[in-house]
């Protein structure tokens, strides 16, 4: 595993990098070393202590950063441990490729926050929905069928969702839900590599579900698009 130095490392925010941001680095920086891809293990959170000597709080914090990045995924068990994360572009999208001035545990918090609210706030659009509502979100809806980029698609499911809220009656709800939109929104959103066609396709068809549920009013449908709309691909 790369060495943690005892130099002073910084942050990109120009802070002090703590223990834990310290070995995070240096685990990433181990799987590139070893050749690791999506699915192979790593190693165990006390085979880690014991390579570094550092405390077990320090290494449970150093995976939890790499586990919120979508780095590592952490499999309980007798055959469990760590194992490199299976990385999709919105894995990828959510964890590591934010120009956001900001920790990616805290964009992770972002995030975590946004996606808590998302069933509240879909099923209230649904309940209160105009047919001029229906008719906005079918046209952001086409928009995002028509886009010819990853960004264009992306910039269209932002302004989808930002929609949905604002049919929300839950100010406080409503309010918090775009607050984190404008978060995550604030940098420009960078995708590594090409975005498979059969995954832009599914995301496409999710976004056609949610709309779907919410034109016809339908809770259950709402609550089911929610859940593959969160559910990881």
């Amino acid at each position: 595993m790369a060495q943690i130095t005892s130099e002073v490392q910084l942050t990109a925010q120009g802070r002090p990098q703590s223990r834990a941001e310290q070995l995070a680095d240096a685990i990433r920086s181990a799987i590139g070393e070893r050749g690791l891809g999506a699915g192979d293990f790593f190693g165990t959170l006390e085979s880690i202590r014991e390579q570094t000597g550092l405390a077990r709080t320090t290494v449970g914090e150093a995976v939890k950063l790499l586990r919120d990045r979508g780095v590592l995924v952490v499999r309980p068990g007798r055959r469990g441990g760590l194992f490199v994360a299976r990385t999709t572009p919105l894995v990828r999208l959510r964890h590591t490729l934010m120009d956001v001035d900001e920790d990616p545990s805290t964009i992770a918090d972002a995030i975590e926050l946004r996606e808590s609210l998302e069933e509240l706030i879909a099923v209230r659009a649904a309940a209160h929905r105009t047919d001029e509502d229906v008719r906005a979100l079918r046209e952001l809806l086409a928009h995002m069928e028509a886009a010819a980029t990853w960004d264009d698609f992306m910039h269209g499911n932002w302004e989808l969702h930002r929609r949905i809220a604002l049919i929300c009656p839950n100010l406080m709800a409503r309010t918090v839900y775009e607050s984190t939109l404008g978060f995550l929104t604030g940098g420009r959103a960078r995708q590594a590599g090409d975005v498979a066609a059969d995954y832009w396709e599914a995301r496409l068809d999710v976004h056609r579900r949610l709309v779907a549920a919410i034109a016809t009013g339908d809770s259950g449908a709402v609550r089911a698009a929610v859940a593959a709309h969160a559910a990881p691909v």
